[in-house]
Order: structure tokens, then sequence, then C-alpha cells
């Protein structure tokens, strides 16, 4: 996309990296983190050395096989359906993801926040209220946020067009064969999307989206735009640029990527009424936590997780919310 004479790097002869054994033996080692108790991750780890060269001899003669899935449902908070492979497919997506991750990585936009290395929702969410300030003038001139999701998402990506994206930058067929492998190990009722659940699926929505990243930076010329996964958010100091801006970046959606945003999900508001993203609203001079996210918080706290709801307190308004949860603790 657009001119100038910057090159996009071509990666050849990366099959090699993804199947040798010192990168299958460190996928393994990322992957088992914090799973030593289970009994799959167990069972993998007792005949470690034959499972990783049993694994490393069917991707080297293309004779490797993906296993089924496991479906399984998750609160967070909306219900999800999480689709599982087994311990041998999952140390293969995790070798994939060590290898293309930094070649992908580098052409992604800085703004987009989701499952990258030194991002994260609580960056987004400081660099969304810099944006603010930045465009508003530290709070003088008026503007406007644009607010949208993609309408199911994970499970409307095609698989084909995928593919067309990742063979721009890798011109390595041995690689696109296994690459291809793990897209096409999933596909729901439609034949398209890909299984949450899968670090790969992680790193493949990206690259996906990254395509939109570039429309919108490229293109359409928006300079306040953050990406967390299918969320995303403008700011404008015109209301109308704004509404004129769903029409174009809909269509785009649309013809090059089928995707369709979410029609109930589309929201324009004033900076001034505080702006709902990621868990937290940003407000004129502050940022407190989202009343549904609170609730949610005061209903599964315990002793073990207290912490971790805590450390989400520090990125906002929270020193009462802070004292009622420890003062709730301490009554328990």
């Amino acid at each position: 996309m657009g001119g100038g004479t910057t090159r996009r790097k071509i990666r050849h002869n990366i099959f090699r990296e993804i199947i040798s054994l010192e990168n299958l033996f460190l996928a393994w080692g990322e992957f088992r983190r914090g799973k030593n108790k289970r009994k799959d991750v167990q069972k993998f780890n007792f005949n470690l050395e034959d499972n990783i060269f049993q694994l490393h001899q069917e991707l080297k003669l293309k004779t490797y096989q993906h296993s089924y899935y496991t479906p399984f449902y998750i609160q967070d908070p909306k219900l999800r359906r999480i689709h599982k492979a087994c311990v041998r497919d999952r140390v293969l997506h995790q070798a994939i993801f060590r290898i293309l991750y930094p070649i992908f990585d580098k052409s992604f936009i800085y703004d987009s926040y989701s499952c990258r290395f030194n991002q994260g929702t609580h960056k987004a969410v400081r660099r969304l209220n810099s944006f603010c300030q930045k465009s508003s003038r530290n709070n003088y001139q008026r503007i406007y946020i644009l607010k949208c999701d993609i309408k199911r998402f994970f499970d409307s990506i095609d698989q084909g067009i995928l593919l067309k994206i990742i063979k721009r930058k890798i011109k390595d067929n041995d690689a696109i064969w296994i690459i291809e492998k793990i897209i096409r190990s999933f596909k729901n009722e439609n034949g398209t999307g890909l299984p949450l659940g899968n670090v790969t699926s992680q790193l493949f929505a990206n690259i996906y989206l990254n395509e939109l990243d570039r429309f919108i930076k490229r293109i359409l010329k928006i300079g306040y735009y953050i990406r967390y996964c299918d969320d995303f958010a403008i700011l404008n100091e015109n209301k109308r640029n704004l509404e004129n801006l769903i029409q174009l970046i809909s269509q785009f959606l649309e013809n090059q990527l089928k995707l369709n945003l979410h029609p109930g999900k589309i929201i324009i508001r004033k900076y001034n009424q505080g702006i709902d993203f990621l868990g937290y609203v940003t407000l004129s001079y502050h940022r407190v936590l989202r009343t549904k996210t609170k609730k949610r918080m005061f209903g599964r706290i315990n002793n073990k997780n207290i912490q971790s709801y805590l450390g989400i307190l520090k990125h906002c308004e929270g020193y009462k919310l802070r004292k009622k949860i420890v003062n709730l603790l301490d009554n328990l």
C-alpha cells in the first residue's frame, strides 16, 4: 500500500527454523509454563524427547496431521466457546508462533495492542488518554470518539484471505504447508474461522486485522486510532467525520476481509461523557473502572486473586475500591 521506497521484507527458508529440534524444545519450555500440574502435560513430559523427536520427524517427512479439538465454554465475561488442541499440536503452534511473530510484528502499527509483547490493555488505555489530551488540547477542544467492534470476528475470518496475506511475506512453500495445516485444522459450519485458544490464532488475528490498521492509518490518514483485537476507537473533533468513516471502514471490511461491523456496537460519544474502552472509563481528568467490571470483580474476588484485582485498580481512580476490597476480605 502507498508509495515510497520502503520494501516489504520477504522471508524464505523458515520451515527449517520452525521444525528444528532447538525450536521445538524451546517451544515446549514456553508452552509448559504454568501448566506443569496438568495431566496431559505431565504425560507428554514423561517421554519428552521421544515425543519431540517424533513430531520433528513427522514434520520433516510431511506426514504430520493435526488432531481434533476439544471444545468447552468459559465465562469471560460473556460465554465463549474455546477449542483446545492436544499438547503435541499446541507445542507446534508455539513453535510456529516463535518464528512468525518477530517477522510479522515488525509490520504491525504501533497502536495495535492485543497479544503483543510489551503492549496490552493497560498500555492501550494510557495511550487512549494521551490521544484524548492531545486531540482535545488538554480539554479545551470538544472531541468525539467512535468505538466499533467486529461481529463474530474469530468465527468470520476467511482462511483463504488469511493465507494470501501470509504468502505476501512468506515465500517458503514448506512453511506455507505447515501454516496452512494449522489454519485448516479448524472450521465452523461456514468453513471459516479460527479457534479461540490457539496462540497462533492470536497472531493470525493480528495479521488479518493489520490490513484494516494500514487502511485506516495510510489510506484514510487517521492519526488518533487504537485497536485491541477486534475493538477499535477513533478520535476526531468533528462528529460528521466519524459518521462518514463508519461507511468507509464497513465497506473495506466487507470487500477486503469479508467481515462486518457489529451494528449494535457502533458508538459515537463526546469525550466529556466518558469513553468506555477495555474495562475502564476514561474521563477528562481521571479514569475509573467500568461498572460491569466492578460488579464482576466483587462477585469473584477471593484470597487467591486479590493481588490481580488490586493490580487492575492501580491503573485508575481506585482508592475507595481498594479499601472496600481489603475490608471485604478481612471480614470473610
